[in-house]
């Protein structure tokens, strides 16, 4: 069944990721605009890594309603972490360090969140009910995350066909992590209970390629609600990738849509040759019923090794074991990922479960060069008896870590035997993806008895909908329909000035594209190079084109005032009255003077130089095209005089 071989990326195609059973989801978190947090009022959206406080917690797992502990969580107790959390006094209470109850659920994001269910076409439902979801990493630092659910079972366009939405959940954001070395893992607290959304979609993309574009369908939709943050951490994504034989892989905050295809093909990838592996073990007569491992303390056999990290742990007091893997030879060279091996997967569990973070974390007999001498791996493999079909791996640290390692090593080496461990793995910048921790099940959610539901009435939601934007899809269709110049039709679609363009289309009179290249590649101008305070509000901005409208504003004089605008405000009362083109001579005979006088040009760009004085003094006051105008034929009859004096 396994025979298929993946090609290298560009190289595959629909045909083949059919061939494989690609299947792939999207979690995206988005993060809410709103004044304050979720649960409590600190203002949300402020960031800094200055703090006044540091708090040192340690986490334990709780049993869930069925008296069952979470997988997750038993693994993150496994890594005894100290978890220290930075705290600013600006944006953290003692809700969020779980020393007072919460307050109600923040009205503004609750509407946000309700308003972006309906735009997925998401069945609401009637009470918001709070539940906890267990997070045993340290990012929050209660151990629990704050929940609801707002709407199920929806769908949004791609293409001829609809991707299905399961849920929208809001919740509470997490910390940042600054630092996670050894047993010590440092967070941020400023952005912690941030209001957050979780739109999931069904498993229905079927390319790398299609994840991708919808993620942006589901961006953009977000977006045309204009209350949503923008900026880097503001919407992350977890994609779930799955193939024909194999299980759901999260693939954790995948920062930039972009990764998505490359981080799909990647873990597609590795759960497939994972699956061939198996079939090779198989062959060789391993399966889960008859793996078998041993182990074996080594530290005596290496201590005068000259092989550093291992000679440097013996210096500090440390231990050597090894574990042979009967029957493995070679097979921890199998490929998983591009440029990635099997034995990446072991070493993946030791760093983060055991907390030996520095690499090499691990050596093996499969790759035996500038290791160990050839006598030290004899010696290492006859103490634990092993074979030439055998595998040798040998770890080093402190006795428990190592301990610990071991233990990893033996249960990853049979999880291959049956096939792919349900796990949570990283994106990394290459595009593979590496081990983070096991994936959650049910047992880490129960509800939330400090809080009571909250009722989604009729009235709240005929409100929501009276302000609910045009469906992005529909805009671009529109927009299309209207020849809006193409460049502008995705960003003016998800722009805040979206019903503002419509506005001065319908009402004002304006030309389709003058009022795109206004509203849209004005604002994106000075959004990057000023940052979006640089932008007027959007009151200012209708006011401008209200000027526009009566004739005491000029189109190329638009991006002039919107730059003073910007940090000043507008007022169309204090423009300077409009010119005609007779107005213009003392302008020009001055500007013309200034250049002159100036002496720093070439005098063949003495009327150019002129042009630029004059719009200076005039721009917005008269069409750019007259001022042009009149400076050539300013020019030209001071030529025309020249030639005829010199007659």
């Amino acid at each position: 069944m396994y025979e298929f071989e993946f090609k290298p990326y560009e190289e595959m195609t629909p045909e083949d990721y059919a061939t494989v059973g690609f299947m792939s989801g999207l979690e995206v978190h988005q993060q809410l605009l709103t004044k304050s947090k979720l649960f409590c009022r600190c203002p949300a959206g402020r960031y800094s890594h200055e703090y006044h406080a540091e708090i040192l917690r340690h986490m334990r797992p709780t049993l869930s309603e069925l008296g069952e502990y979470d997988g997750t969580a038993l693994m993150e107790f496994k890594t005894k972490k100290n978890i220290t959390y930075r705290i600013n006094k600006e944006t953290v209470c003692t809700y969020e360090m779980d020393d007072t109850p919460p307050f109600m659920m923040d009205d503004e994001a609750l509407d946000i969140a309700l308003e972006i269910s309906m735009l997925s076409e998401l069945s609401l439902v009637d009470e918001v009910h709070i539940a906890r979801k267990q997070y045993l990493d340290g990012s929050i630092p209660t151990g629990f995350q704050r929940t609801a659910i707002c709407g199920v079972h929806g769908s949004v366009p791609y293409g001829d066909r609809k991707i299905s939405m399961i849920q929208l959940g809001i919740e509470e954001d997490s910390c940042r992590e600054i630092s996670d070395i050894g047993h010590e893992r440092i967070y941020n607290t400023d952005r912690l209970g941030m209001p957050l959304i979780e739109l999931v979609t069904g498993p229905d993309m079927r390319t790398p390629l299609e994840v991708a574009e919808v993620g942006q369908i589901l961006r953009k939709m977000m977006r045309t609600t204009g209350r949503v943050r923008r900026g880097i951490g503001a919407t992350r994504a977890d994609t779930n990738v799955s193939v024909t034989g194999g299980t759901r892989i999260e693939i954790k905050g995948v920062p930039k849509i972009g990764m998505m295809p490359l981080l799909t093909f990647n873990e597609a990838q590795r759960q497939w040759n994972l699956l061939r592996l198996r079939e090779e073990l198989k062959r060789r007569g391993i399966t889960e019923e008859t793996f078998t491992a041993r182990s074996a303390d080594v530290t005596r056999i290496l201590k005068r090794t000259r092989f550093l990290p291992i000679a440097d742990a013996m210096k500090k007091g440390q231990v050597v074991s090894a574990v042979c893997l009967p029957g493995w030879a070679e097979l921890l060279r199998w490929q998983t990922q591009d440029n990635t091996v099997f034995s990446r997967e072991i070493a993946d569990r030791v760093r983060v479960i055991a907390c030996l973070s520095v690499l090499p974390n691990i050596i093996h007999s499969d790759a035996m060069s500038e290791t160990l001498s050839g006598a030290e791996w004899k010696d290492s493999k006859a103490a634990l008896k092993c074979t030439s079909a055998d595998t040798l791996m040998i770890v080093w640290g402190d006795a428990g870590d190592v301990e610990t390692a071991v233990k990893e090593i033996i249960i990853r080496a049979k999880e291959a035997t049956i096939g792919i461990p349900s796990e949570t793995r990283q994106a990394l910048r290459d595009g593979t993806t590496g081990f983070e921790r096991i994936l959650p099940g049910p047992q880490r959610m129960y509800p939330d008895t400090d809080l009571p539901p909250i009722r989604v009435t009729p009235e709240r939601l005929a409100r929501l909908r009276e302000r609910m934007p045009v469906q992005y899809w529909d805009r671009v269709r529109r927009y299309q329909e209207l020849k809006v110049p193409k460049d502008a039709i995705e960003g003016l679609a998800i722009s805040p000035h979206a019903p503002l363009f419509e506005e001065a289309v319908s009402e004002m009179g304006f030309d389709v594209t003058d009022a795109a290249i206004m509203l849209w590649r004005y604002p994106r101008r000075l959004r990057r190079k000023g940052g979006a305070e640089a932008v007027p509000s959007i009151d200012t901005m209708r006011a401008i084109l209200q000027a526009v409208r009566d004739g005491k504003l000029t189109k190329d004089g638009v991006l002039h005032v919107m730059r003073r605008s910007g940090a000043n405000g507008f007022n169309a009362a204090a423009l300077s009255p409009r010119l005609e083109r007779k107005d213009l001579t003392s302008f020009i005979a001055k500007a013309t003077q200034q250049v002159r006088y100036s002496r720093l040009h070439d005098q063949a760009n003495i009327p150019n130089l002129t042009l630029d004085r004059v719009m200076d003094e005039v721009r917005g006051r008269i069409p750019g095209a007259d001022v042009a105008a009149e400076v050539e034929a300013h020019f030209a009859k001071e030529t025309q005089a020249a030639k005829e004096t010199q007659a």
